[in-house]
């Protein structure tokens, strides 16, 4: 044994020492093995509880800790009796150590981190001992708490004390905490043995343990009173020390039992006084620990209403924490600015005390049958509504926040009441809320001290965390009395406007809280208008006259008439950044509004376009303004004139200059510099914005064409001339710089198209084109950069990107550039790129219908093939398989744009005719796999737009279908593979995915028998459903459903068919 124990002491030590590098492994292995053996526990108890020569414990702390880790596993989930010798040997062996540690000895106090191990493992042992083995724990556990006659302590013991409330603190834990129970695996032996322990405590100890508690706690309180008045000196300051630790760890193992043992024990004409005065000691953690025992109490659940109504009015907690909440706030004014956290954790302790009292109540008044129980509590929540609101207005937002769940609850009840009543609002709580409202007003303030822009984020977040919780309180608050709230903020904001427009200092808070109300009040302000109406009361004008109708003469809604004094205020000049960037934001929210009070534009821009925005000498500023300004002008673009336009234009043109940013790689190794600074955010990203909206400024000038070419040449040339000599810098891959201005300035072109209209199709009369020889000069400019550097993706991405704007832009006058730029797009292409290029294609189709048509023929059967070979690679994990699903979606998706459009003979041309039958044998893959229910939908969709190009019969006598015997294919493939699918066991009915797979067969059923005639009629009575075994009658009723049902009855029919036979096989 002796041996046995010597390894094992040093294994635990060579185990913990990493720097014993050739030793460590063989040591972890020798001690995982030793775990496993059943003795193993033995040796451990040796280890933690030998003593040396000198009394002291023989072995280092951390060879103990580790033993109690060993015998942690012994007990842990141990649910079979211990055999009586093994019992007898922990127990004396325990016994012995608590006495000689904790009654006569120093409680570990070389190592205080194993008191807490130690009650942890003792409540371990407890938990596998106490049913059977151990009835008499808390008996014997209370003999050593009071010291022996011959000690000269008259007192008791306080280390004995503290192991009490530990152990009885695990066990709580162990038996009751949810919390806990939660978070560890869930076993239903466990969960009973701890089931019939936590019972069996109740009905053995309960009573005994609580008086223990209550008892040393009551005489810790003595003796801190005894020390306090006695006064300070070396010996009474460490008594008091100890004194102050046995009474707060006293209070909280009240608190950790006070939920699960009878509320008769632990409320009592002594406890309620007795935690009362804790509850102002001054001592901060005995006030926390009260606090939480208080809070546990009241959310105690009890089986009658009117017992918890007895036991709210017994505590009487309403007068009591009105005082403290008034003594506290008292004292956090007298503190000014120093902030003293922990007093602020006692006021959020009581803040979380008030809030399940608030709730407790709430429960009665609203859930309560009897209504004398209901009243009592009514009144009882009313005295408490004004200390709630007291708690909200805390300068802290820990406490503020306390009090959200009451608060939440209350305004519930409120609404509920609202609904099923018309009655006036009662006037008490109308006064509530409007108490409720100006303590929200004020706490969707920043802090005076805080300077949000240079504010951690955390804090950052917290705030506008917080706002938002805020603001949920105003809109409950709104539903209940709307008036209420939209005259509080108008008021508000109004008042706050006009002063400062009057020449009235306001502190930045006040002045950003004003524009912030401005912000959100057409969310607050549901019963508005959409549009011009949410501003001006005008009446309905048709859109086509819109324009033409003046505003101007109609007066201004509420939400209108704030607007208007924000921009006359000149607030946006109020030198503070955030009072600025709510305004820009708070502008370009409602670009409506401007359309109604025109004089308001020229302002806004202004203060837009100067040093307050896109020429902010801070890059966060100008970031975020350059998209406001976009989104400003993109909005109210037709209110904008001409000569504006172009003064705008000019105001922002030092601005359309390209800076290229290189980021730091963390490992230039491995990272490609081209991808990562394309990536990386960058002020490009927001620059962008100005050049779409350079180019929405341009198309303002459509009226006069040669000006708009002129200006827009204006614009693009210099990005043009850049380009060109970027182009001349790339030598090689090495050189990023220029590759990246080559790829930021085709960016910039393609944003600069996407500023213009699109391209309608068909061009109606009077069409004004834009700038097409511009255009077409700049896609040149593109392919030119292309064919030169189409080895670099970020180029090809960057192509892709302008030539879809141009196209939306320009339509099919770049159609000539089209297979040149489809050429120089697949010379180097990555697989990862096959989804943006199909979308491409996909958008070219659109835009140049049958301009496309030879550059599709020669494309659709390479790509098709390359996409096949893709599909059939095996996918390895989430990724792959999610690539593999993306890019399964675009080519469907780029089929069905082709078979929808007048380019669906490519399929049949003489180039790919030969292909044809492999692509519909992949679709129809595609159909019979209910595992990816999008791609199967899409499947039978592209059969549905194949039957109504290529199946439609001759309309002339001898004349020719367009896919001569295409027909076949359909009766012979397409529709036994839409019943097979019906059949199949994955075919899951109660899917929704599924059921949306169903209607697309459907429709696809109903286009066969539209196309063909009689003849799918006459198939599918006389030929197929036959051969499926269908009854001739039922075949007859299928088959006419489907002829003469309009499309949603049929789906509908179907549906409810399919549904009919599944259940019934």
């Amino acid at each position: 044994m002796e041996q046995d124990l010597n390894q094992f002491v040093q294994a635990i030590l060579i185990a913990s020492d990493p720097a014993q590098s050739s030793l460590h492994h063989q040591a972890l292995e020798y001690l995982s093995a030793i775990q496993q053996n059943s003795s193993a526990w033995r040796l451990a108890l040796a280890v933690f509880v030998e003593s040396g020569p000198n009394g002291a414990r023989k072995h280092p702390p951390q060879v103990r800790f580790f033993a109690l880790r060993v015998l942690d596993e012994f007990f842990d989930n141990r649910f079979e009796p211990l055999d009586d010798e093994m019992f007898q040997t922990l127990q004396q062996s325990i016994l012995n150590y608590i006495q000689t540690e904790y009654l006569y000895g120093t409680a570990e106090a070389s190592a205080s981190f194993l008191r807490n191990k130690f009650a942890h493992t003792l409540t371990l042992f407890f938990l596998c001992t106490y049913i059977d083995k151990w009835p008499t724990f808390f008996t014997d556990f209370f003999a050593l708490i009071h010291p022996p006659e011959s000690t000269s302590q008259t007192t008791y013991n306080p280390h004995v004390s503290l192991l009490l409330f530990h152990l009885v603190l695990e066990i709580s834990g162990e038996v009751a905490d949810q919390i806990i129970k939660a978070a560890r695996q869930f076993t239903a032996e466990r969960h009973a043995r701890d089931t019939r322990v936590r019972d069996a405590v109740r009905e053995r100890d309960a009573a005994r343990i609580n008086e223990a508690v209550l008892t040393i706690v009551a005489d810790g309180v003595d003796r801190m009173a005894q020390l306090r008045k006695d006064g300070p000196s070396p010996s009474s300051e460490r008594e008091l020390d100890s004194a102050v630790e046995v009474v707060d760890w006293g209070i909280r193992t009240y608190a950790s039992y006070v939920g699960w043992i009878d509320i008769n024990l632990t409320v009592t004409r002594d406890t309620v006084p007795l935690l009362f005065t804790l509850l102002s000691d001054a001592s901060l953690p005995i006030r926390l620990a009260t606090s939480l025992a208080l809070t546990r109490i009241v959310g105690k659940g009890l089986k009658e209403p009117g017992d918890k109504l007895q036991l709210i009015k017994v505590l009487s907690l309403g007068q009591v924490l009105a005082a403290l909440e008034e003594k506290t706030r008292s004292e956090q004014t007298g503190r000014g600015s120093d902030t003293d956290e922990g007093e602020e954790s006692y006021r959020e302790a009581l803040g979380k005390l008030l809030n399940i009292l608030g709730l407790e109540l709430c429960k009665l008044t609203d859930e309560c049958p009897d209504e004398s129980v209901r009243a009592e509590g009514l009144l009882l929540l009313s005295q408490i509504l004004p200390v709630m609101l007291r708690f909200m207005a805390d300068e802290y937002d820990d406490t503020c926040s306390t009090v959200f769940p009451l608060l939440q609850t209350i305004l519930l009840s409120y609404k509920r009441q609202r609904k099923s009543s018309s009655d006036p609002l009662d006037p008490s709580k109308r006064s509530f809320l409007s108490s409720l409202l100006t303590v929200i007003l004020e706490k969707l303030k920043w802090d005076e001290e805080s300077d949000p822009e240079d504010m951690d984020e955390d804090d950052k977040a917290a705030f506008e965390d917080l706002r938002k919780e805020l603001r949920t309180f105003m809109d409950s608050t709104l539903m209940i009395d709307p008036e209420l709230v939209t005259d509080s903020v108008r008021t508000l904001a109004l008042n706050t406007l006009t002063a400062y427009q009057n020449g009235v200092s306001l502190k930045w808070n006040d002045a950003e809280l004003a524009v912030y109300l401005v912000y959100i009040f057409g969310e607050i302000n549901k019963s508005g208008g959409k549009g011009r109406a949410a501003f001006c009361q005008a009446p309905a004008v048709q859109r086509d006259k819109r324009k033409e109708t003046d505003y101007s003469e109609y007066p201004l809604t509420s939400h209108g008439e704030m607007l208007y004094a924000l921009i006359q205020s000149g607030i946006s000049a109020y030198p503070h950044k955030t009072v600025a960037m709510q305004f820009f934001e708070t502008v370009a929210r409602y670009g409506d509004f401007f359309k109604v009070r025109k004089e308001c534009i020229m302002p806004t821009l202004q203060a837009m376009l100067d040093v307050r925005g896109v020429h902010s000498p801070e890059s966060s500023t100008r970031s975020r303004v350059y998209y406001l300004f976009y989104r400003f002008i993109r909005e109210d673009r037709n209110e904008i004139s001409p000569e504006v336009a172009v003064s705008l234009l000019e105001s922002i043109r030092d601005l359309l200059v390209i800076q290229v940013e290189l980021p730091e790689l963390e490992n230039p190794e491995s990272q490609d510099m081209l991808q990562e600074a394309v990536a990386a955010t960058s002020l490009f990203d927001s620059q962008l914005y100005l050049f779409e909206a350079s180019g929405t400024l341009v198309s303002l000038l459509h009226k006069t064409p040669d000006q708009a070419a002129a200006l827009l040449l204006s614009v693009v040339r210099p990005l043009l001339d850049e380009l060109s000599t970027s182009l001349q810098a790339v030598k090689g891959a090495d050189d990023v710089l220029p590759i990246l201005k080559v790829h930021h300035i085709i960016m910039a072109l393609g944003n600069v198209a996407k500023g213009f209209p699109e391209y309608p199709t068909p061009v109606p009369e009077n069409y004004v084109a834009p700038p097409l020889d511009v255009f077409r000069e700049v896609g040149q400019a593109i392919l030119v950069c292309l064919e030169a550097m189409n080895v670099f993706r970020v180029v090809r991405d960057a192509t892709r990107f302008a030539f879809a704007r141009i196209l939306a832009t320009t339509g099919s006058t770049v159609a000539q550039l089209i297979p040149t730029l489809m050429a120089n797009l697949l010379a180097h292409f990555e697989p990862t790129e096959l989804i943006d290029f199909m979308n491409f294609i996909g958008l070219s189709i659109h835009k140049l219908q049958e301009d496309m048509l030879d550059v599709l023929d020669q494309l659709i059967g390479p790509l098709s093939a390359h996409i096949n070979g893709i599909l059939a690679q095996p996918v390895n994990g989430t990724d792959d398989q999610t690539m593999h699903n993306d890019t399964k979606r675009a080519y469907l998706g780029l089929l069905t744009s082709i078979i929808s459009s007048k380019l669906h003979t490519v399929f049949v041309s003489d180039r790919n005719k030969g292909q044809l039958e492999n692509l519909l044998e992949s679709m129809l893959q595609l159909a019979e796999d209910p595992s990816d229910p999008a791609s199967e939908k899409s499947a039978f969709s592209f059969f549905g737009r194949c039957v109504q190009a290529w199946a439609e019969p001759p309309k002339m006598p001898g004349g020719q279908q367009v896919f001569p015997g295409f027909e076949r294919f359909i009766y012979e493939r397409v529709i036994p593979t839409a019943f097979a699918v019906l059949s199949l066991p994955q075919f899951n009915i109660k899917d929704g995915q599924i059921v949306v797979v169903l209607q697309e067969i459907a429709n696809l059923l109903q286009t066969i028998s539209k196309i063909r005639g009689q003849e799918a009629f006459d198939f599918l009575v006389s030929v197929f459903l036959p051969s499926q075994n269908w009854p001739s009658a039922t075949a007859a009723e299928f088959a006419t459903k489907m002829r003469e049902l309009d499309p949603k009855a049929f789906r509908k029919y179907f549906t409810d068919f399919v549904r009919a036979s599944r259940a019934g096989s």
